[in-house]
């Protein structure tokens, strides 16, 4: 890692995620809110809310200026799912801009230009070219501005203010920064990977991963969006964007084509119908908790929460109140529940048109069911441990609320920290390595690779109605992998169980699970990870209590606690005296950003 002069601001490695206490109020606001992991795209979505868009747009153009300041996270090279709530119908849409492997690949060929000759634990490494699907976010972005948005401001408009950005300079946040300089040396050594660093003479080669505080401009991203929002999602998937897609996977050795591009960008991104639970919180009415469905992990999320319910119905664990919060036996309960849906979501998760069993898990009959693998006084040692999850917080998470009652929730990802670290020559951007989550084996594995395939998707927005009339409840979302589902089980809880504003239910300590991708886990060393990691904050006594159930713990502190991800909650209510929609949000202080209102 080179070094050079900055603003001095940038974190040290191993840094606390603050050098001194702070705290974050809840944000209140009647007209609408934009919450991101930058205050940057939070300006970009309220600039739109201010021009006549609404949610939908404003979520767009958010996602936008995110792919330029934070490209370790997230980019039009990814993928985005998003889920829409319509206050006039008071109806939930979900949208799947995921993209397909190549259509000329297959298992077989994979595993033979990797020399793969036991499948049982291998991986499609994400740095490989066979990592690289075809980019779904793009589309996404088009798509969501026309099915959901306004129709008051042009997906020029929407993208304007991450044009003028990457072409005017744009500074540069703490965490966005940490990670950019983390993978500064291996971007350097990449073809066309100086596209994604800073000018600077005095740095290694002449260039470096801008520091907290200082400019980046990414001119070369900056026309690949001006193309976009000309040309709508040809202007991507056809023409020089797509040439350079395909010339530089090619080179490396995929199998991608401009066909397998021009047939992402004709077909469009899919709608499809998401997927909901109801829960009773207990003081309050029953809300549903609404999901993306499959190929994403929304469901694990659903699952957890459904155990959790049927376990306290039947007396198995207690109804835990405020003060049960992160104890040994409320964490123990939230493990346990979360293993054995992950333990389903690993099998049946896969592209909708090859599996789709998602109404049966999280029916009740079949949650009974899986809650009987329960055991309040042990650890359970004996759920499938394949999950095909990353480990990684790889994604960004933003919410967005409007005047009219809309609701956006919206998640963009490149699956790792810069994706594949592939960079197609001349267009400003990174591609996501989404096909290192399928399966290469067993054969009959619904999520196995195949040609014209989506993978296993860790991105999963969510949203939450109350369910007596539809209204809107809460819009949420956590980044990070498998942290996820595990982030929505928590961070909801918090809420509807435990009391807590939206910024204390996100300030809150978590709990993570170890999630084994097929050969790879949250530790490296080993083939399964069984390890439950605890946020620091969390007492030691509930650590001990939790080793004494048969746990293996370990305390995350510092840098680190990026494995807990970071989140944005948007709670909607209504003022007691007039009636009025108010709306309460947080911003999650593991990360950069913040909730702003629109005024």
């Amino acid at each position: 890692m080179s070094s050079s002069s900055g603003s001095g601001s940038y974190p040290a490695r191993g840094a606390a995620f603050g050098s001194f206490p702070s705290r974050r109020s809840v944000v209140h606001g009647v007209k609408g809110i934009v919450s991101t992991v930058s205050p940057l795209a939070n300006d970009a979505g309220l600039r739109i809310l201010r021009e006549g868009g609404n949610a939908a747009d404003a979520a767009v153009a958010a996602a936008a200026v995110l792919g330029l300041v934070d490209p370790s996270m997230s980019g039009i090279g990814g993928d985005a799912f998003a889920l829409f709530y319509d206050h006039k119908s008071k109806q939930v849409h979900s949208l799947n801009g995921s993209g397909r492997s190549a259509a000329n690949a297959t298992v077989d060929g994979i595993c033979r230009d990797l020399k793969i000759d036991d499948r049982t634990f291998a991986v499609i490494p994400t740095t490989s070219a066979h990592a690289v699907t075809v980019p779904g976010a793009a589309a996404a972005w088009v798509d969501v501005v026309e099915r959901f948005g306004s129709g008051r401001v042009s997906l020029t408009q929407v993208l304007a203010p991450a044009i003028e950005m990457a072409e005017g300079g744009c500074p540069i946040s703490e965490i966005a920064s940490y990670h950019w300089v983390e993978y500064e040396d291996e971007l350097r050594s990449k073809p066309n990977g100086v596209d994604l660093l800073k000018k600077d003479p005095n740095a290694q080669g002449g260039y470096r991963a801008p520091r907290a505080g200082e400019l980046y401009r990414n001119p070369l991203l900056a026309n690949t969006m001006r193309l976009l929002g000309q040309r709508g999602r040809s202007g991507f998937y056809e023409g020089p964007v797509a040439e350079a897609i395909v010339t530089i996977v090619n080179a490396l050795g995929g199998y991608l084509s401009l066909d397998d591009l021009q047939q992402h960008g004709q077909r469009a991104s899919e709608v499809s119908q998401p997927v909901s639970i109801r829960l009773t919180p207990g003081s309050t009415g029953d809300i549903n908790l609404w999901e993306h469905p499959p190929n994403g992990q929304g469901i694990v999320a659903q699952m957890a929460l459904g155990i959790l319910q049927i376990l306290e119905k039947q007396g198995k664990v207690p109804r835990f109140g405020p003060q049960d919060h992160n104890s040994a036996e409320y964490l123990h309960a939230v493990v346990e529940a979360l293993r054995i849906a992950f333990s389903d979501g690993t099998w049946f998760i896969a592209d909708p048109a090859v599996s789709n069993s998602t109404e049966m898990l999280i029916s009740e009959a079949y949650l009974t069911e899986r809650a009987k693998l329960f055991d309040a006084t042990r650890a359970a040692t004996n759920l499938r441990p394949d999950s095909p999850a990353y480990k990684t917080s790889d994604t960004i998470y933003l919410a967005v609320t409007d005047a009219e009652g809309n609701a956006c929730s919206f998640i963009n990802s490149v699956a790792d920290y810069f994706g594949s670290r592939i960079i197609p020559p001349g267009v400003g951007f990174v591609l996501q390595s989404r096909g290192a989550g399928f399966h290469l084996h067993p054969a009959d594995h619904p999520n196995i690779y195949a040609p014209g395939k989506r993978p296993y998707n860790t991105i999963i927005p969510a949203l939450v109605t109350n369910a007596d009339d539809g209204t809107l409840h809460t819009v949420l979302g956590v980044m990070g992998g498998a942290m996820q589902p595990q982030g929505h089980v928590q961070v909801l809880l918090n809420m509807i169980r435990f009391g807590m504003n939206p910024q204390v239910a996100l300030d809150a300590p978590r709990v993570c699970i170890g999630v084994t991708l097929p050969g790879k886990s949250t530790d490296p060393s080993k083939k399964v990870d069984e390890t439950v990691y605890l946020e620091e904050g969390i007492g030691e006594e509930v650590a001990s209590a939790l080793e004494g159930l048969g746990h293996e713990v370990k305390v995350v502190k510092g840098m680190g606690r990026a494995l807990f991800g970071r989140g944005q909650v948007i709670r909607a209510h209504h003022d007691p005296v007039t009636g009025e929609r108010v709306y309460s949000a947080g911003s999650d202080m593991r990360g950069d950003g913040a909730a702003v209102p629109f005024v």
